[in-house]
């Protein structure tokens, strides 16, 4: 028997339970891995609440790092002993021990500790979506990102000061605003005390910038598009303050021929090779010291539903894990 949480209902984070669970040896393709960091998203809370459906009961996690305990038969790229982390799932992260198919994992790099990895590898294929296959960002460039202080929001900072560009964040406190700042944020916006759309104003010379990333939804959805230069790219990848609400498309015209996309992680790693390829970026952005990968708080895995409430009312930065 292992431990690992369980949601036999979806609902608040008291559905997280904390229980046994038998976990069998791996099948053709499959390999069993002992893990030692998991980290905790906000698709997580997503599943968790039945915003996004899951049939239950289902244990949640798309991420995480550990060794390999065995291997199924097929597989001949990996070995017991090796080290190897996961970031687009499948679900079942929040587990002790775990069985994932062999294609869903990377190697990682010796230079890695398993706390960086263990809960930043989703997010930080994310930052590279954003910055790398989306739209490539380019040196010049001033964007907007929302929650800058966040998980995702601290290394796209990073990532996009490297490549030259410049990023506007807003954040919820002075002290989460210093955050990003310290991470490559070059301005930062109290969206709670100012109004965004006009600090944006002003520092692009009336302009707007050319990309907006909302990964918060509903509260900055409609003020993000008036922060868009001409033809401007809206990016709604996230929910942590509701569903964005809809839009009516005529609207984009006026606005200024905006455009608006609504991107899903899976849809840009979910090709081996294209997986391979942002791992690798992501890895070698970090071990050349541009990005660094801090945790911001950790949890024991039996305090799942404690990381949850932390998560959903905005009290993290950074990334949050679950140690095994």
């Amino acid at each position: 028997m292992t431990k690992a949480i369980v949601c036999h209902e979806t609902g608040g984070a008291e559905v997280l339970k904390f229980e046994n669970v038998t976990v069998g040896e791996p099948g053709p393709g499959e390999i069993k891995i002992h893990q030692t960091v998991i980290g905790v998203n906000f698709i997580d809370t997503y599943h968790r609440s039945g915003l996004y459906k899951l049939t239950s009961p289902f244990t949640p996690g798309l991420e995480g790092v550990g060794l390999i305990e065995s291997v199924g038969a097929g597989v001949r790229d990996l070995k017991v002993g090796e080290r190897v982390c996961y970031g687009n799932g499948p679900i079942g992260g929040y587990a002790e021990v775990r069985l994932i198919p062999a294609t869903s994992v990377v190697k990682v790099p010796a230079g890695l500790k398993d706390e960086q990895i263990g809960g930043s590898l989703l997010r930080g294929l994310t930052a590279w979506y954003l910055l790398r296959s989306l739209r490539v960002l380019k040196a010049g460039e001033t964007v907007l990102f929302h929650a800058a202080a966040g998980g995702v929001g601290l290394i796209f900072c990073q990532w996009a000061k490297a490549l030259g560009a410049t990023v506007i964040g807003t954040a919820g406190s002075k002290e989460k605003a210093a955050l990003a700042r310290a991470n490559g944020c070059a301005h930062t916006i109290l969206y709670k005390d100012e109004d965004f759309v006009a600090q944006v104003k002003a520092l692009t010379g009336g302009n707007g910038v050319s990309v907006v990333y909302d990964g918060v939804g509903k509260d900055t959805f409609f003020k993000s598009l008036d922060c868009l230069a001409l033809r401007g790219l809206m990016v709604s990848f996230g929910n942590a303050s509701g569903p964005p609400p809809a839009i009516e498309v005529g609207s984009l015209g006026p606005k200024g021929s905006l455009f608006i996309t609504r991107p899903t992680l899976g849809h840009y790693v979910g090709v081996r090779a294209d997986y391979e390829r942002a791992c690798k970026e992501l890895f070698d952005v970090v071990l050349s010291g541009a990005v660094k990968l801090e945790v911001g708080q950790s949890f024991g895995l039996e305090q799942a539903a404690h990381a949850h409430n932390d998560l959903e009312s905005r009290r993290t930065t950074g990334s949050t894990t679950l140690t095994v």
